[in-house]
């Protein structure tokens, strides 16, 4: 690897693995916290939040590495700019393309690999997480049942209890809430035996107690006392949002479903975007010598807000049918792609210009 390159690349790597390793452990932190927090409400069990938060983390890689890179680039090219070392290579006659090439040369394989993350990893991800708290979010599973304590799951379900007896699946003086499209049921029992705690058709045997049935349109309201009362209770769905996710890329690509299809459309792109991200950073990195490594953050910020929303938003338009799978969630990468071809070919008539 020539002097040049070999050099850029060293100072962007290094910075690269200190500011993902940051995020990555911020990002983990605040997970691990939200995930506790759940755990003590009683809506996730204790025992999966470690892998909840491995998961979500696994899953950040796609946004954190990009971001790195896009960081470390602007960084180690502005203290470059600011020490005059980049305006000694041009005036010794070295091309502006030397700045690209090294930086391709990192970006290449860390695109690959948030390519490879967002096809596969990110989904095998979203569904081992949509399978754990589909598992714990029963409200049926006492195993992570809180005596005392509203446990509310994600599907429209609360229950308290006086005591959680969770090696016998046994709840006494039991309040079970469960609200449905036009009703909500109310059941009050002395205790509560759970025939089924699987999330696809939970059940339950109520025992002496009151079950009331709430409309919440009109007053056709009514209650019943009871000795023994089993009821099914609705089974948890998982959202139309936890399907795409969780949804391999062959999956996605026979579907006719246009959220599929901006779901794919958003896997493929993140590995060229990532590369045209951070060509991007390169001419946006330039400022005058001495003026500081950070003086050219501001609009790398704006530069790297209008890349993320404009992609969110494409994704969104592709999803709900207002915008054309062709272009599509690409029309963000094409117009980066556009604009790197105006930059550099800007760079390139400067360079000429003394020669003349």
């Amino acid at each position: 690897m020539p002097l040049i390159e070999r050099y850029i690349t060293v100072e962007i790597r290094r910075l690269v693995m200190m500011i993902a390793g940051f995020l990555i452990f911020m990002f983990a932190s605040y997970s691990a916290q939200r995930y506790l927090t759940d755990a003590a409400n009683g809506t996730l069990a204790l025992r999966v939040v470690a892998d909840v938060v491995f998961y979500k983390s696994l899953i950040a890689l796609e946004m954190i590495l990009p971001v790195a890179l896009y960081v470390s680039v602007a960084v180690a090219l502005s203290q470059m700019y600011s020490d005059a070392e980049i305006t000694a290579m041009l005036a010794a006659g070295r091309s502006p393309l030397r700045l690209y090439k090294a930086v391709l040369l990192l970006a290449v394989p860390l695109a690959i690999a948030v390519t490879l993350l967002s096809l596969y990893g990110r989904p095998w991800a979203y569904a081992n997480i949509y399978q754990l708290q589909q598992q714990s979010q029963s409200v049926l599973d006492v195993s992570h049942l809180q005596a005392d304590k509203f446990n509310v799951s994600g599907n429209g379900r609360m229950i308290l209890a006086n005591h959680v007896d969770k090696t016998a699946n046994h709840l006494t003086d039991a309040l079970i809430y469960v609200r449905g499209g036009h009703h909500t049921n109310l059941y009050r029992a002395q205790s509560v035996e759970v025939l089924d705690a699987s999330p696809a058709s939970p059940a339950v045997r109520l025992k002496t107690g009151t079950a009331y049935v709430l409309d919440r349109e009109g007053a056709d309201d009514n209650g019943q006392n009871y000795d023994n009362f089993d009821i099914a209770l609705k089974p948890f769905v998982p959202s139309a949002e936890s399907r795409h996710k969780s949804a391999s890329p062959a999956e996605l690509a026979r579907s006719a479903d246009p959220g599929d299809a901006a779901e794919l459309q958003w896997r493929e792109s993140r590995g060229l975007t990532t590369v045209l991200m951070v060509l991007l950073a390169i001419p946006f990195s330039r400022i005058k010598p001495r003026q500081g490594r950070y003086a050219a953050l501001l609009p790398l910020t704006v530069l790297f807000t209008v890349i993320f929303y404009g992609g969110n938003i494409c994704r969104t338009l592709v999803a709900n049918g207002s915008l054309p799978p062709i272009p599509g969630v690409w029309l963000v990468p094409i117009a980066m792609a556009v604009g790197i071809a105006l930059l550099l070919a800007r760079d390139l008539s400067l360079l000429r210009k003394p020669s003349r």
